[in-house]
């Protein structure tokens, strides 16, 4: 069943298949976030309660989506690390881990801007934020744990665990308004997907955050891919095909 995992244990192998999948996930990214820029802060009208303020929806909704995403991703990568000892999926872990981080920060961030004018403070201990905030130093720590350690397979191991035990607090943060009384309110594109139900909100306002949402996801996928790269470069710098794709001449090199 796993066979075509097996290939991408090599580490040559995965560099070169995120090479062809770059320009697959760069170009369309790059189109959709200045569609969904121009399509959210200009073209769609304001909200008839928050005005204007509101259109801080087409940020804080994808970076809080997507911050929960990747934890899961990273969480996967982690389990294929301690189960099949998959060297590039330590690999993967570490390049997630920034980008679900800095995600998180974004939706506290604007969730925080959002929440002044709406509930007039900047941040409560709501059951959502908090969770939310939990996630963001479950980030952090997943990448304390891997250069902790001197062994960087240690290091690795041990933020592994992390980002598996941390897993449960994904469906904390997704179903936090439904379990206690939040300001928060329900997710409504959410509910409308799986529960075929007709969103809460406008179309003219859920198509720029449907296109705003897969533009992140985008975005923050070809930053990861390049960061992952990056580290298998950086760790098989000796290797000849590595100083072949570098340009360095592999016979000076070795005489050196």
């Amino acid at each position: 069943m796993w066979q075509w995992l097996h290939p991408y244990a090599k580490p040559e192998a995965t560099f070169h298949l995120v090479q062809k999948l770059l320009p697959w996930f760069l170009i369309p990214g790059l189109i959709l976030s200045a569609v969904a820029l121009i399509w959210g802060l200009a073209i769609a009208p304001p909200d008839y309660q928050q005005g204007e303020s509101y259109r801080i929806i087409f940020v804080h909704v994808p970076a809080a989506m997507w911050s929960m995403g990747f934890y899961v991703a990273m969480a996967i990568a982690g389990l294929l690390a301690l189960v099949w000892q998959i060297r590039t999926a330590e690999l993967a872990l570490l390049a997630i881990a920034p980008v679900g981080a800095v995600l998180t920060f974004i939706s506290l961030f604007t969730g925080a801007l959002w929440g002044q004018p709406m509930w007039g403070t900047w941040w409560v201990w709501d059951a959502r934020l908090t969770a939310q905030l939990i996630l963001l130093f479950l980030y952090m720590g997943v990448m304390a744990l891997y250069i902790a350690f001197e062994d960087e397979r240690a290091g690795a191991k041990a933020a592994s665990i992390l980002a598996l035990v941390g897993v449960i607090n994904i469906p904390i943060i997704h179903y936090s308004v439904y379990w206690w009384n939040t300001l928060h309110q329900q997710s409504t594109v959410t509910r409308a997907i799986t529960r075929l139900e007709a969103p809460s909100i406008a179309p003219d306002m859920l198509y720029p955050l449907l296109v705003s949402i897969v533009a992140m996801m985008l975005v923050s996928a070809v930053l990861v891919m390049k960061r992952l790269n990056n580290e298998i470069l950086r760790r098989e710098i000796h290797r000849p095909w590595a100083l072949t794709y570098l340009g360095i001449p592999v016979v000076q090199r070795n005489e050196e």
